[in-house]
């Protein structure tokens, strides 16, 4: 199970990938082992602000119905829409073809406030 190091991670295992201006928002390989086969994904509408440790969509796999915590605080300038109608994509390829959405931050820093791939690895590694 890979912990990409150039991403960040919240607790509640999302990750957050810098691009620049803005970020791009995932759920890690070890969340979407957890869940199962994700079968239903719900996402924010593009403009919608969404806070830091509260819920912005949710995944639904076979087994549950987990909600997505937003790991900083911003504007949602895309959504993926493929994960619409192919939320296998969770699955099969959470830290590419599985992105939830793309944040305009509030404040650039807030992503410093998440964890490092090591300390997110020996996080999962206490579970």
């Amino acid at each position: 199970m890979g912990v990409p190091k150039e991403l960040k991670y919240s607790e509640e295992h999302e990750w957050v990938k810098d691009e620049g201006e803005n970020v791009r928002i995932g759920i890690t390989d070890f969340a979407q082992s957890e869940l199962g086969d994700i079968v239903f994904v719900e996402l924010p509408e593009v403009g919608e602000e969404i806070e830091a440790d509260e819920p912005f969509g949710s995944v639904e796999s076979v087994k549950t119905v987990s909600e997505l915590y937003a790991p900083i605080s911003g504007k949602v300038v895309e959504v993926n829409e493929e994960l619409e109608d192919s939320p296998e994509f969770v699955n099969e390829s959470p830290y590419d073809k599985a992105w939830m959405v793309v944040l305009e931050p509030n404040n650039a820093d807030d992503a410093n406030q998440l964890m490092s791939a090591e300390q997110y690895e020996a996080m999962i590694d206490e579970d």
